[in-house]
């Protein structure tokens, strides 16, 4: 036996017999709470980076001497961004809808 499968040993003998099982079966409504959670936080912090960039471009801007194109590009990209966030928070929406058929009724 090489140590590895000695410390491997070693671990299954140090370990209790049996583990105390704690907790509830997971339910398909707290499956989608979580993921439903998780999809609106990622839409704010991506929502608060945009609005971010946005405010970036545009002091940019203001403080451009001559030529701003780079500063137009950032509010725009930041326009888009936030647009594309935003899309994507309806369409998870719908989908939660219809899959958990609260969209219909």
């Amino acid at each position: 036996m090489n140590r590895l499968q000695k410390l491997a040993y070693a671990g299954f003998a140090l370990a209790p017999a049996s583990l105390p099982v704690t907790g509830g079966a997971v339910t398909l409504s707290e499956i989608q709470d979580r993921i439903q959670t998780v999809a609106q936080f990622l839409i704010v912090v991506s929502m608060v980076i945009a609005v971010i960039m946005i405010v970036y471009g545009g002091i940019r801007w203001m403080l451009a001497p001559d030529d701003s194109k780079a500063a137009k590009a950032i509010i725009r990209n930041g326009i888009i961004g936030a647009a594309i966030v935003l899309a994507v928070g309806v369409i998870l929406q719908t989908v939660a809808g219809l899959v958990t058929r609260s969209f219909v009724s």
